[in-house]
């Protein structure tokens, strides 16, 4: 019994001393088969790593021109310009209406005839219309009537001074003679005076009288000199004093009117007085000179905008009412910065702005700017860029397409 248990017993040991010796063969070969591959791993990341950098960064934003490239872009020298620190809106030209007449007649009447039609440019004094008016021939009737008893009076007064030299009269009858002619020489200046209110001259006075013919057609004259801007007459209508509408409307347009909306942030900037420079759509490259002279007092509560007025110089007439307008005001002094031809700078995708500088006229690198100010022809660069640099002026579109088509 005793030996049985012996040999079972050294029978587990051995087969656990052989089970503990694979395990630690197979634990080397397992080290030294792992060795080599870690070893290669990292060498090739070594290799990797110690491969030098491409140089992406510079080819991304460069671009070089060959000789027939460069026919197609010029260069010039950043120079230094005056930006004026100027505000600017969009306006409408309008009639003075401070020099605006509304044409009445003064008496009642029926309109004869018409002699300005709108848009015609007349003279202080010219004819618009005539009326037939009942006033006008009652007014001329008195002048006749008073014209005859002034007659009669003094051929009276003349025999009764006679007859009273030889004291065939009384003192009493040559003073009441001479009573009623000075009554007659009144009466005949109130009713010259009264034909004269409706615009007859000391010429027309004196025929009317010679003739003993009464004219009942009135005149009715521009008061000023400008343009017929608005006409509702009509031949056979009858108007009355300041009955509306008028019968001719007459505006003075050697000063037009410029109307402008300009931002509530900006109004701070407009004071009466400045001066400010108007282009007009229908006359490109022209410009007309003004002045502000009103300025709202209020901030319109729908658009959040304030109405500034200006009077504009037009001595040849040439504004019409309705025209859009430019108008630029400087509200301070000017700055003097680089600045590069707007033909220079491109707008890029992304809303960036961009010049391309270049230091041998044959490579040319793309920079972001920051921009300002727009004046004559030049965009103020505030920052990426520095007086003397050269920079394509011209062609500088054709250099971004050709750097996106290179990469």
């Amino acid at each position: 019994m005793f030996p049985r248990m012996t040999i079972g017993r050294a029978s587990v040991v051995l087969l656990a001393v052989i089970a503990i010796a694979v395990a630690a063969f197979g634990g080397w070969r397992y080290s030294q088969g792992s060795k080599p591959d870690s070893t290669a791993a990292a060498a090739r990341a070594d290799a990797e790593n110690s491969k030098p950098a491409e140089p992406n960064a510079k080819v991304k934003n460069s671009i070089e021109l060959s000789d027939s490239q460069l026919a197609l872009v010029k260069v010039e020298p950043i120079e230094e310009h005056d930006f004026p620190s100027e505000k600017e809106a969009v306006g409408s030209i309008d009639f003075n209406q401070d020099m605006a007449v509304q044409v009445f007649t003064p008496y009642q009447g029926r309109i004869v005839a018409l002699f300005a039609s709108v848009g015609d440019d007349v003279q202080k004094g010219q004819t618009l219309f005539t009326i037939d008016s009942p006033d006008l021939l009652t007014a001329e009737s008195t002048l006749i009537a008073a014209a005859g008893v002034l007659e009669l009076t003094t051929r009276s007064l003349a025999r009764l001074a006679e007859l009273y030299k030889s004291l065939a009269v009384s003192q009493r009858e040559l003073e009441q003679a001479k009573s009623d002619h000075q009554t007659a020489e009144g009466n005949l200046r109130a009713a010259r005076d009264s034909v004269r209110l409706f615009g007859k001259t000391e010429a027309d006075i004196d025929r009317i009288v010679a003739s003993r013919s009464a004219d009942p057609t009135l005149v009715v004259p521009s008061p000023i000199t400008g343009r017929v801007t608005a006409r509702n007459a009509a031949p056979g209508l009858f108007v009355q004093p300041g009955n509306p509408p008028a019968p001719f409307v007459v505006v003075d347009t050697d000063i037009m009117w410029m109307l402008a909306e300009v931002a509530e942030a900006d109004s701070p900037a407009f004071r009466l007085g400045q001066e400010v420079q108007v282009t007009i759509n229908a006359f490109p490259g022209r410009v007309f000179d003004g002045k502000i002279t009103t300025i709202g007092a209020s901030v319109d509560p729908n658009t959040r905008r304030v109405l500034v007025r200006s009077e504009i110089k037009d001595p040849k007439r040439e504004l019409r009412s309705g025209m859009f307008a430019n108008f630029v005001i400087r509200v301070g002094a000017p700055e003097r910065s680089p600045g590069v031809p707007l033909a220079g700078v491109v707008r890029e995708g992304d809303g960036t702005m961009t010049i391309w500088v270049t230091a041998d006229r044959r490579r040319f690198t793309k920079r972001t700017v920051t921009i300002g100010k727009q004046y004559r022809g030049y965009r103020q660069i505030l920052e990426g860029a520095q007086v003397g640099e050269l920079v394509a002026t011209d062609g500088a579109i054709f250099l971004s397409n050709a750097l996106a088509i290179a990469n």
